[in-house]
């Protein structure tokens, strides 16, 4: 089995003349983000490896859910930033295969275009929400019955979960 966790970054500043690569997160995120960590770990999805978006806010969303996640050393992913779900599926497909769970830190809309893409089936009410939303520090679970990431493709998988900020009231 694999399992692949997708995270949207945390909620960040659109501050001016910052250029989009380096939009920190703002107080609602930091809030938010080891909030996010701390529900991972109290699930049991902590991943055995982490690719991240090289963007600030997805640098900083990944350094402060490790605080309480303890995880794997991330892997800067230039592919990521910005990428349509086409591009995120070719970095899942290439994750080494002794990894049995990846932890994705992206942006939208490419990670509710994956999640969709790849989820055929499983919670009912997490996939029509989705359709609706992805919004920060949200998180989708995905679980495929392969041996190998690279067999991962469109409709094999089965949510497992979807779960926002708000769900766990928490303020973001």
């Amino acid at each position: 089995m694999r399992r692949l966790i997708l995270l949207r970054h945390a909620k960040s500043d659109r501050a001016p003349g910052v250029t989009d690569l380096d939009r920190p997160l703002n107080p609602r995120g930091q809030r938010a983000a080891p909030r996010m960590g701390a529900y991972l770990v109290a699930e049991g999805l902590t991943p055995d490896a982490v690719v991240v978006s090289p963007a600030l806010r997805t640098r900083q969303t990944w350094d402060a859910v490790q605080t309480v996640l303890k995880g794997p050393e991330p892997k800067i992913v230039a592919s990521i930033y910005e990428a349509p779900d086409s591009a995120l599926l070719a970095v899942v497909q290439a994750t080494p295969d002794e990894a049995g769970s990846l932890l994705m830190i992206g942006h939208n809309p490419g990670l509710q275009e994956l999640a969709l893409r790849l989820a055929g089936t499983g919670d009912k009410a997490g996939r029509k929400r989705l359709m609706l939303e992805f919004p920060t520090a949200a998180v989708a679970v995905i679980d495929f019955d392969a041996a190998r990431w690279s067999a991962i493709g469109s409709g094999t998988g089965r949510l497992d979960r979807f779960a926002t900020p708000k769900d766990l009231d928490i303020d973001d």
